[in-house]
């Protein structure tokens, strides 16, 4: 418990949330969050619904895109929006979370074991478990070092910037592990936008995570 504390009162530390139309379940993160650390910065992506307006009444700051560029550019928009040395990542449609798995992703960044940390679900339900462990290099639940996510190229440009993180460990040589966060869960786009929406965003989601690597080698 004195760690946990110690983490929470440091004011260096921030929890960046991407959302896109997450209404339903961004106040929730952002709640867990602010039990972490006050410094919570939530980069709404050109959402249609309340989800800039359930981030501030759960205590976020918030940054509005007004257009829907992806992840990548919300997650910059975030990382601007904070002077924080150590962020902490997490993805608005989160359940189960708790502080306890803030601090499992923060504490091997802050004590210098690792220069990132991405979470791994365990035991939150099979479907989020599945797919999570069959491409645990896409989670959105990571802890890094603010300067060093900024020199990611072209991080802004990429609807999906998970694979552009990883080319940029490989390439940088940081050290990094995966750590798993015991019973948490997401909520699969099937479920947020019915079947045949769901399948489709993320049908296009897989699309452009796998042409990463041809997009990149374009001239």
């Amino acid at each position: 418990m004195g760690s946990m504390s110690a983490v929470s009162r440091s004011p260096s530390l921030a929890v960046l949330i991407p959302a896109f139309n997450e209404q339903d379940t961004v106040g929730a993160v952002v709640r867990v969050a602010l039990e972490f650390t006050p410094d919570v910065v939530v980069a709404s992506d050109g959402s249609s619904d309340d989800t800039a307006q359930a981030a501030r009444d759960a205590g976020a700051r918030v940054v509005e895109l007004t257009q829907n560029g992806g992840k990548g550019a919300a997650l910059l928009a975030a990382l601007q929006a904070t002077t924080a040395d150590l962020v902490v990542l997490l993805d608005a449609d989160l359940t189960g979370l708790s502080a306890a798995h803030l601090q499992i992703l923060a504490a091997p960044v802050q004590e210098g074991r690792l220069d990132m940390s991405i979470g791994v679900f365990e035991g939150g339900g099979f479907v989020t478990d599945w797919g999570n462990k069959l491409t645990p290099h896409l989670s959105g639940q990571r802890a890094c070092r603010r300067q060093w996510l900024l020199g990611v190229p072209g991080l802004d440009q990429e609807r999906w910037p998970e694979p552009a993180i990883t080319r940029h460990l490989k390439v940088t040589g940081a050290r990094w592990a995966y750590v798993e966060l015991p019973n948490v869960a997401q909520v699969v786009k099937e479920k947020k936008r019915g079947f045949w929406r769901g399948a489709t965003a993320r049908t296009r989601m897989y699309a452009s995570l796998l042409t990463y690597g041809v997009r990149r080698r374009k001239p």
